[in-house]
């Protein structure tokens, strides 16, 4: 079954603290990566690697001079 959304609400107001977040662009290609304070690239849990890299083809926890993650 799938959930539908019935109410919009705000990207940052969706996350907790602890959250980590993807930003895809509208032609479904990943343009960031919302990082929770006091975490950095290298502290990307394992699922969202694997996501990125077999979904994306872009591993975020590796510096990329053609591809920007915010």
């Amino acid at each position: 079954m799938t959930k539908q959304i019935t109410k919009k609400i705000e990207f940052e107001d969706a996350l907790e603290d602890d959250d980590w977040g993807l930003i895809i662009s509208s032609s479904g290609e990943l343009k960031g990566l919302f990082i929770p304070d006091g975490k950095e690239e290298e502290d990307v849990p394992e699922q969202i690697v694997n996501m990125c890299v077999s979904v994306f083809g872009i591993d975020v926890t590796q510096d990329y001079q053609e591809n920007t993650l915010h």
